[in-house]
């Protein structure tokens, strides 16, 4: 117990293998045997090992061990938000399929701003990750050819990105089209579009979903009726709509936050939201959505990452998942 208590108190910082070995009385070889599994130690001499490392707390370094083996055992993940809610069920997917593949995941937001999400793909990348999972904030990606070059995997997650890689989407136009043409259906022709900026891909293409259930409907498309911007604007731009001289009758809105928004004006017109959201069912009447599902996109995109992880080659693939509609009363009230 004495030499024990002598080894311990020696110890500085972290413990080492060399610290077990000088506590258990045997050589570094010996414990580094018994830490990795392997075989040819006499058993009264690895329980003697054993107990070291649980008085001591040595845990083994797994950076060095998987740098040996040419892999970080990390990937970095980017997303826009991970307050949000969409976005946190895709980062858990992520994280889960990692698990499974006893890998870690980094991850950092990049607040639809393309230089921070540069900032944070070339950070992961200076930390040796193995591959990354990133929701585009910008189209300029030419900065990750040298990473690709180096052997770094890398897919798209819910926007497609500045290069020909592989690419996991939703289907955003075919989702609005739908949810669009169940308002037209039950009688409405003054439909209001709501949504984020154009110039983001989701946005865009939801609109573009919007437009197309109006043309096949034969109702014209009116500029009045849109307005594209953060969640925050969505309340006034109703408002404005409302109190025009010919107001929508129905809405919809591009994303769950901004539905949340419009939910606030206390202004209830037939509503579809695209994205659902909780609690949407719990209001009166509840929300009908036009849902995706972030789970598997996360899971998706992150499966194709670690089959590439593997060695399996081949062109980039672009994965299109599709949406549902989930009729709840809002978006069933007659025009």
């Amino acid at each position: 117990m004495g030499d024990d208590r002598v080894v311990t108190e020696s110890v500085r910082g972290r413990p080492t293998m060399k610290d077990v070995a000088e506590a258990a009385g045997v050589a570094l070889k010996t414990v580094s045997r018994v830490v990795n599994e392997e075989p040819g130690v006499n058993p009264a001499t690895a329980a003697r090992v054993t107990a070291a490392i649980e008085r001591l707390g040595y845990r083994r370094n797994e950076s060095a061990r998987v740098l040996r083996q040419g892999r970080t055992a990390t990937i970095g993940l980017v997303i826009e938000d991970v307050a949000d809610p969409f976005y946190s069920g895709l980062s858990r997917a992520v994280e889960d399929v990692a698990l499974r593949h006893g890998s870690l995941v980094l991850s950092g937001s990049s607040g639809e701003d393309p230089r921070r999400e540069r900032e944070l793909i070339l950070a992961f990348c200076s930390r040796r990750v193995d591959g990354l999972v990133i929701v585009p904030a910008g189209t300029d990606h030419d900065y990750l050819r040298p990473e690709l070059d180096a052997g770094i995997a890398a897919v798209f997650a819910d926007r497609p990105g500045g290069l020909d890689a592989d690419t996991v989407l939703c289907d955003n136009a075919g989702g609005a089209h739908a949810g669009v043409s169940h308002l037209i259906r039950h009688g409405h022709r003054r439909i209001a579009f709501i949504g984020d900026s154009a110039s983001i891909f989701t946005a865009g293409e939801r609109l573009h979903g919007y437009r197309r259930a109006l043309r096949e409907a034969g109702l014209s498309f009116d500029p009045s009726l849109v307005a594209t911007g953060p969640a925050e604007q969505a309340g006034p731009a109703l408002n404005r709509m409302l109190s025009g001289d010919a107001p929508p009758t129905a809405v919809f809105t591009g994303n769950g936050r901004i539905t949340v928004a419009v939910l606030r004006t206390g202004h209830r017109p037939a509503l579809v939201g695209f994205d659902d959201f909780e609690l949407a069912d719990l209001l009166v009447p509840g929300v009908t959505v036009v849902a995706q599902d972030p789970v598997r996109l996360g899971r998706t995109a992150a499966e194709l990452l670690f089959r590439r992880l593997s060695g399996e080659q081949g062109t980039p693939e672009r994965v299109e998942l599709p949406t549902r509609l989930i009729p709840r009363g809002s978006g069933e009230l007659p025009g």
